[in-house]
């Protein structure tokens, strides 16, 4: 055994040195690019900048004004079925209303169909949670241990699929659109599928694994809210049933806002709608399920186009020209700063 003597530095030894090696990398003494920046250099930065986000933020407000868009506000003109809505008890009672509408002008091109809710906050942190995600990819999992509380299971324990806030509480209005021509009333053809993303619906949502969808689902039970269980969604399309469904899965992403709209159906582009939706008489006919008086909510729906930068938002727009005059502003402030010091500077070298 070892005394401490044995390991302590005898006396005229050495301590060993915790400097880093005599090395152009260890000592940072490697060849590097440092700019030197005059006053030119950074003037000239904030000026073109700013002069780049000034005439970004024109072009996106200009296209975000071309876009074509209206908006159809049915709270109020529903509000018979608005109050039969009111009553829980009514929740297998259809109500059916009609909104009259007239485009003076075509719409030409491709024409999106969107509902938009007002006053209902998605951004709730607990009902931000309030799903489970190993479900929603078509796991067998054990829903009592997610966030889904309290849409979880009935009380005799079968379990609700989907499960959570968020997907009880889907909008399930069914909105249709007919075009008024002469004597004669049409049906526009809207396009259900195709509106989601591709990533969601190929990769974050799936259905469980069975040779049909109604066996896939057996021993589970829709929301309480629902009126039908998540494979009849779609009874037209076999391919948008389940969990794969398009409105609920642009559903489940939910919005920051308490006033958003979602994307519900695109005009399909045949016969009388070929180039989009002609001038006319149009009417709304919708059959009103998503109650929204008891939150004081308001309901739209909106046709719209779309432009290369997007829709009828100039949110980015306002923000680049916020930014460019910003820049600008900042430029001058620092141009008059550097003419005041260096008069000051010459002042005193003459005296």
């Amino acid at each position: 055994m070892k005394n401490k003597t044995d390991v302590l530095p005898q006396e005229g030894e050495a301590h060993p040195s915790k400097c880093p090696d005599n090395s152009a990398f260890k000592q940072q003494r490697l060849p590097a690019w440092k700019p030197q920046l005059d006053i030119v250099t950074v003037l000239s930065s904030f000026f073109l900048v700013g002069t780049f986000c000034l005439t970004m933020g024109v072009i996106l407000i200009l296209s975000a004004n071309s876009v074509r868009e209206i908006q159809i506000d049915y709270s109020d003109k529903c509000s018979d079925c608005s109050k039969l809505r009111e009553n829980s008890s009514n929740w297998n009672k259809e109500c059916h209303c009609s909104v009259n509408f007239t485009l003076k002008e075509d719409i030409l091109g491709d024409v999106f169909m969107y509902y938009g809710l007002q006053n209902f906050y998605q951004n709730h942190r607990r009902y931000m949670i309030s799903r489970s995600d190993a479900q929603l990819l078509g796991r067998n999992v054990n829903i009592q241990r997610s966030y889904c509380a309290p849409f979880t299971t009935y009380s005799n324990g079968t379990p609700m699929a989907p499960c959570g806030a968020i997907a009880n509480s889907i909008f399930n209005d069914t909105i249709d659109l007919f075009y008024n021509r002469n004597s004669s009333v049409i049906q526009v053809p809207l396009l259900k599928t195709g509106n989601s993303w591709w990533t969601d619906k190929n990769v974050k949502f799936r259905n469980p694994e069975s040779y049909n969808l109604s066996s896939a689902f057996a021993g589970t039970a829709r929301p309480p809210y629902w009126q039908k269980p998540v494979y009849l969604l779609d009874e037209e399309d076999e391919r948008n049933n389940g969990y794969i469904n398009d409105d609920l899965i642009i559903w489940m992403r939910v919005s920051a806002f308490s006033t958003f709209r979602n994307l519900y159906r695109r005009v399909r582009r045949v016969r009388h709608f070929a180039d989009g939706l002609p001038a006319g008489n149009y009417t709304f006919r919708i059959s009103y399920n998503f109650p929204v008086a008891m939150f004081k909510g308001r309901k739209h729906v909106i046709l719209s186009t779309v432009v290369w930068s997007g829709g009828s938002n100039p949110f980015l727009g306002i923000a680049y020209v916020v930014s460019g005059t910003a820049a600008i502003l900042a430029g001058f402030v620092i141009t008059a700063i550097h003419l005041k010091l260096r008069k000051k500077k010459t002042y005193f070298q003459r005296q």
